[in-house]
C-alpha cells in the first residue's frame, strides 16, 4: 500500500469515529430533550451564603455518575460559579442563562471522587442531587461540581444548609 492510501485509510476511520460520536451524541439529546433546566434568577431579598467559583463537570442520572445527561445548558463542562442562597442555588455557567434550583427541589449534597469524565482526589468534587423537571413530573439528577478557590467540603458544607430540614423551634411553655 501506497503512503497515499494509508492516509486515505487513517482518514477515513478518523472521520468514521467522528460520525459515531455525532450520532452517539445526536442520540442523547433527543432521549434527553424532555429534561427542563430550571432557567430563573435568584428571588429578591434572599440571603447569600456563599459564592463559590467552580468548574462545572456535569450532570448524570442519580447515582449514575457515568451516564451524562444532555439538558441544555448543562450538556458540557464549563466555568461557573455557584451561588447558594437560603431559597436555593444559582448556577452561573459561562455562555448560559443564569439557572436556579429552588430549595425545594434539593435533596442532598455529598462529596465525591468520580463523574463522567473526571477522576479527582478522594472527595475532591461536590455533588448536589436535586429534582429536575421533566415532561412526566420529575426526576432525581446528580450535578457535580470542582471547587477552585476552596474545597469540596466548603461547598458541600454550604449547599447541605438546604438539603438539611429546616430548624424546628421547640418548647414546653
Amino acid at each position: 500500500m501506497t503512503q497515499e492510501g494509508a492516509l486515505l485509510v487513517v482518514i477515513a476511520v478518523a472521520l468514521g469515529l467522528l460520525g459515531l460520536l455525532a450520532w452517539g451524541w445526536h442520540r442523547r439529546t433527543r432521549r434527553d430533550s424532555g429534561l427542563v433546566p430550571p432557567v430563573g434568577e435568584v428571588p429578591a431579598g434572599a440571603a447569600v451564603i456563599g459564592v463559590f467559583p467552580v468548574l462545572y463537570v456535569a450532570t448524570t442520572a442519580h447515582d449514575q455518575p457515568l451516564e451524562r445527561l444532555a439538558v441544555r445548558g448543562l450538556g458540557f463542562r464549563s466555568r461557573a460559579d455557584v451561588t447558594v442562597t437560603d431559597a436555593g442555588v444559582a448556577l452561573d455557567l459561562t455562555g448560559q442563562p443564569r439557572l436556579f434550583i429552588p430549595r425545594a427541589q434539593i435533596l442532598a449534597a455529598s462529596q465525591a471522587t468520580v463523574a463522567i469524565d473526571r477522576v479527582v482526589e478522594r472527595d475532591g468534587l461536590a455533588r448536589l442531587d436535586w429534582h429536575l423537571t421533566t415532561p412526566d413530573g420529575t426526576t432525581v439528577v446528580d450535578s457535580y461540581f470542582r471547587p477552585q478557590q476552596t474545597s469540596a467540603r466548603a461547598l458541600v458544607d454550604a449547599l447541605r444548609q438546604l438539603s438539611d430540614p429546616a430548624p424546628t423551634t421547640g418548647g414546653d411553655a
